[in-house]
């Protein structure tokens, strides 16, 4: 299998995961194409600006800059700051688990987090099983080790303002924070331990009203953690979808624009208005599904039974064309809409009625 990915990424390096990229997969687990070029590493943004369709997907430098300002600040003096806004007590540990390759950080973490009774833990490098691959996480967090409990630290740059966030922003970073909490207790159950000492409660460190004084909220994370569960199993199998994929395809990043462009049409995509805030890939895919009842978002498509053309769609409503047996439901549901949008239209703007004509003096 891993010959298979390496021919299908081509000669570029591969793209690794972190918990951004995992949240926004199971986001979508129908989506087949995701599930390939994501298991196979391949950078999604150089491949979409290669094709022709880049996307202004990720953060801004602005805040990229703040974020690293922010955490740089927090971690200062041996997270003096970070400590207190924790709570910690001063003589707290703190161990970076950062070193130059990937199998001597994973072990290190391992050790470490093994032992852990009372420490600050910085960069530590955790696994996690995704659609049969076992994918490297390079989390940018702490974990809080205390009381004989795990505690997942998420630095974000969003800021707090008088005490409310940016819901959506909350929300990712809850995902990804379940990601963490999920791929931590994975490792104590190899190691024997208990999983559950990773606490569900994690701690978002935040900057307070544009400021950069911190600030720490705690989120529960159990009903992210059930869905993040719930969606990983159900992901496509990967094997079996790169086994049904022709020989010698590739996405190698050296081939001509063109030749891409019918490579990615071999393995389908589940395109959906939402993607465009959490794929690379997306621009192309809602540029693909124009004319398509996916572009329309997914209540839609769901309630249309099935219907994937916009033209099929209203050749039904008009009656222009017969429904076949599995659209009938659908074709009346569409035939009465179109009556009373028709119904209200004419209300709200009645015909003007004819001008009378007087009759002249006899």
């Amino acid at each position: 299998m891993e010959s298979r990915l390496d021919q299908l990424r081509g000669s570029g390096r591969a793209k690794r995961h972190n918990a951004r990229t995992i949240a926004a997969l199971t986001g979508n687990p129908g989506c087949n194409r995701r599930a390939v070029l994501d298991a196979a590493g391949i950078d999604k943004q150089r491949l979409a600006e290669h094709i022709g369709f880049p996307g202004s997907f990720g953060q801004s430098r602005f805040a990229l800059s703040r974020g690293n300002a922010f955490e740089a600040m927090l971690k200062a003096d041996d997270c003096a700051r970070l400590r207190e806004v924790l709570g910690a007590d001063a003589g707290l540990g703190y161990q970076d688990l950062a070193s130059d390759t990937l199998t001597d950080r994973h072990e290190q973490t391992v050790k470490t987090l093994a032992d852990a009774q009372s420490a600050l833990i910085d960069h530590p490098l955790l696994t996690l099983d995704v659609a049969g691959q076992t994918v490297y996480l390079e989390p940018d967090l702490i974990a809080y080790a205390h009381h004989g409990r795990l505690q997942v630290v998420e630095i974000k740059s969003f800021a707090i303002v008088d005490g409310q966030a940016d819901s959506a922003k909350v929300s990712a970073a809850a995902v990804q924070a379940a990601v963490y909490v999920l791929a931590l207790r994975d490792l104590l159950q190899r190691l024997g331990q208990d999983p559950s000492t990773v606490s569900h409660e994690v701690v978002l460190v935040c900057p307070a009203d544009f400021s950069f004084h911190p600030v720490a909220v705690v989120l529960d994370v159990r009903k992210q953690l059930s869905t993040l569960r719930r969606q990983l199993s159900r992901l496509a199998s990967v094997t079996d979808l790169i086994d049904a994929l022709p020989a010698g395809l590739s996405f190698d990043l050296a081939l001509d624009p063109d030749e891409l462009v019918t490579a990615l049409a071999h393995i389908e995509a589940r395109y959906a208005p939402e993607c465009l805030s959490a794929c690379e890939l997306s621009v192309y895919c809602r540029n693909e599904a124009l004319g398509g009842t996916a572009a329309l978002g997914r209540p839609v498509r769901e309630a249309l039974g099935g219907i994937s053309s916009v033209e099929e769609v209203l050749a039904l409503a008009e009656g222009r064309r017969e429904p076949a047996p599995e659209q009938a439901e659908a074709a009346a549901m569409l035939q009465a809409a179109l009556r009373l949008r028709n119904e209200a239209l004419a209300s709200a703007f009645p015909a003007p009625s004819a001008p009378s004509v007087s009759e002249g003096p006899s």
